[in-house]
């Protein structure tokens, strides 16, 4: 669905500590590959970022604003195939006869339930590769968040010599960027998604929208369903985390430019109770009545202090995480649920397919990222009755062999 934006129309990242592309390395400019960067906490340890820091490229800003109201090419049903605006490869070098291919996978870690409802949505696009003989092997290492790790990692894939192609998911930019290149010389195929690095040199960068889309998409909902001086509390999980302070920075470009004042922007290190208990203070001191959060982590914490409170719901930004989604349904609150992909978990798998074969692949394959809005929530909330509070709605997997089970028994 096309939505109307009364702002700037000019890619994204959700996961429990929306940290599906995340990245702590000190700031350099932006990825080749089309990855965010990422900063230093300043030397009091905070960063806050915002529209005035480094974390603000007016240039990436503007595009990803306008990537949002850009129709896709690709399977309308199948939103983990569609690519907004692709330059296509040629992938012809890196064909080969015959089945039962060995695909290597680097995760940084299924260190939150966003990267844990990814990948099990990419083990059940595997299984049906294997079943149609196109996958044998699926080797899969997990860093645990660790780049050291990581970059071992790549490099026993790289020294086995057995990878028909080798997917990331880099832990950080940065660090990971030369491991990543030493897998690009080896001569295999690399797919490099959700995180970037500072190289072009993989076959394929898949990512959805980004930071920006997300931060604006809960920004422009608040400024349109606000009175002008009506009061704002920005909720962030960590500081110096690229894709997280991308969101900040483009809610904070488009609350500078409304009639909204933002009361404050509070760390809470997604623990519920802290979460619970800054907006409990705040609304000690004055009413709020808009909640910005840059990752849906604690949404039903910070909604129960309002209820605790006795007081009115805000106009809420939460995120397409089942308990959030169940609670706006429960309160009927004024709200939206910013969405960063998570089908794709897929794509990865499927573009190996599509290399092997020799087909074109977009060079930056970028995803859509749609959030969900009023409308669409009773059917978001229908289709995975099943499922439990810590999955996410947009994963993607219906279709798949494995479906419910797979996920609501992990």
């Amino acid at each position: 669905m096309r939505r109307t934006r009364a702002l700037l129309a000019g890619a994204a990242v959700a996961s429990l500590l929306a940290t599906a592309a995340c990245t702590t390395d000190t700031p350099t400019d932006a990825p080749e590959g089309g990855g965010e960067t990422s900063a230093e906490e300043t030397q009091d340890g905070e960063e806050t970022g915002g529209a005035d820091s480094e974390w603000f490229v007016q240039a990436d800003y503007d595009r990803q604003l306008a990537q949002r109201d850009v129709e896709p090419e690709g399977p309308a049903d199948q939103p983990w195939l569609q690519a907004i605006e692709p330059e296509y490869v040629d992938t012809a070098e890196f064909a080969s006869e015959g089945g039962g291919k060995t695909l290597c996978f680097s995760n940084a870690s299924v260190s939150n339930p966003w990267r844990v409802t990814g990948f099990i949505t990419m083990e059940q696009q595997v299984q049906v590769l294997q079943d149609e003989g196109v996958i044998g092997e699926f080797r899969v290492s997990d860093a645990a968040d660790d780049d050291n790790k990581q970059i071992s990692d790549i490099q026993a894939f790289v020294a086995a010599g057995d990878c028909d192609a080798i997917i990331v998911s880099p832990s950080t930019t940065a660090t990971l960027t030369p491991a990543v290149e030493a897998a690009c010389e080896s001569g295999k195929p690399v797919i490099v998604f959700d995180r970037g690095v500072n190289t072009d040199c993989m076959v394929t960068f898949i990512h959805p929208i980004g930071g920006y889309a997300y931060g604006a998409d809960g920004a422009e909902y608040l400024v349109d369903n606000l009175d002008e001086g009506s009061t704002v509390l920005a909720l962030r999980i960590l500081p110096g985390v690229d894709v997280l302070e991308n969101r900040w920075a483009a809610a904070d470009k488009i609350f500078s430019e409304s009639g909204l004042e933002v009361v404050g922007q509070e760390f809470t290190g997604g623990d519920a109770a802290q979460i619970k208990d800054i907006v409990t203070q705040y609304l000690q001191r004055g009413d709020v009545d808009g909640i910005w959060m840059d990752a849906g982590d604690g949404a039903v914490a910070a909604v129960e202090a309002f209820e605790d409170a006795g007081k009115p719901y805000p106009v809420f930004m939460g995120e397409d995480e089942m308990s959030f989604l169940r609670k706006w349904q429960e309160t009927d609150m004024n709200a939206i649920a910013a969405v960063y992909s998570n089908f794709q978990w897929r794509t990865p798998i499927l573009a190996a397919q599509m290399i092997w074969a020799g087909e074109q692949v977009p060079e930056e394959w970028v995803l859509p990222q749609e959030p969900i809005e009023a409308d669409e929530l009773d059917a978001y909330l229908e289709a995975n009755a099943e499922m439990p509070s810590l999955h996410y709605a947009k994963f993607g997997g219906e279709d798949l062999p494995g479906y419910p089970q797979a996920w609501t028994d992990r």
